[in-house]
Order: structure tokens, then C-alpha cells, then sequence
């Protein structure tokens, strides 16, 4: 038998098809539990990733309107159906997006991001914008932060 730790293709193959022959008493059922796990976990992290970026476009969409590019609204674009396509094909996301820890964790990340690509450090400590009202709505842009209060829109 193939060793998880020397090989987890082959031991993946192999477990696949003991399965399949109907070989359960040979299976290795503690590291297939946490490579189902796994799945859960990389599918937390894609979107983790995806709304960590679309926050630090909001962000700098929003702290730095003289710099706005239409490459920023691609990206808002391109992140908000990434998004949307991850919480069609796993529902079970949605549950993520409403947890505050998580929320937390994943502003910090784009505080980060943000301030990193714009030399700014004046963010807010937490995020003002409603995750389904406003930050996954399709045309939704924030408000001007500095000089300006209107709600601009993608075109």
C-alpha cells in the first residue's frame, strides 16, 4: 500500500479504488477525513482570498478617487463573480460571510493589501460596508472617503 506521506497521489488513486471495489476494512479512513476536510478548507481559503481583494479594491476605490483606473474595475468585477460562481457551487460559504471572526480576519487582510499598494495607513479598524448589501451587489462602489460623499456606480 501506498504511504499518505510518501505519496499522496498514489495513495489517493489507491484509496479511490478501494472504495470503488468495495474494500472499506482497507481503507485509510483517517486521512481521507481530513482530506474531505481539506476540500472545505481550500474552498474557505479561494474565497477568503477573492473578498480580501475585492475589499482592498473598495478600499482604495474609495481613499483614492483621483487614482481610480478601469483595471480596478475589472478586478471589483472579476472578484465579485468569482464570489458569486464559489457560493452558487458551494452553498454552504454562505455561512462564512456572515461569521464576524472571519469578516475580522479577512479586513485586516485587506487593510493590508490596500496599505501596502497605496502607502496609506488611515483605514478604519473594521469594515463599514454591509457584505450583501453593498460589497457583492454588482454595481455597487463606496462613497468617496476624502473630499466627496456620493456612491458612485459601475458602468
Amino acid at each position: 500500500m501506498n504511504s499518505y506521506e510518501t505519496d499522496v497521489v498514489a495513495w489517493a488513486k489507491e484509496q479511490a479504488e478501494l472504495i470503488r471495489a468495495g474494500r472499506f476494512d482497507l481503507l485509510d479512513i483517517d486521512h481521507i477525513a481530513e482530506e474531505i476536510e481539506d476540500v472545505g478548507k481550500s474552498e474557505q481559503r479561494e474565497l477568503a482570498s477573492r473578498m480580501a481583494l475585492l475589499l482592498a479594491h473598495l478600499l482604495k476605490w474609495a481613499y483614492q478617487p483621483d487614482r481610480r483606473t478601469a483595471s480596478w474595475q475589472r478586478t471589483i468585477r472579476e472578484q465579485r463573480k468569482g464570489i458569486k460562481k464559489r457560493l452558487a457551487r458551494s452553498p454552504g460559504l454562505q455561512s462564512v460571510l456572515i461569521d464576524e471572526d472571519w469578516q475580522a480576519e479577512i479586513w485586516a487582510d485587506a487593510v493590508a493589501l490596500a496599505a501596502n499598494e497605496t502607502g496609506l495607513a488611515d483605514f478604519p479598524d473594521s469594515c463599514e460596508w454591509s457584505m450583501f448589501d453593498e460589497v457583492l451587489q454588482e454595481d455597487w462602489l463606496p462613497a468617496n472617503q476624502h473630499g466627496g460623499d456620493h456612491k458612485a456606480f459601475i458602468t
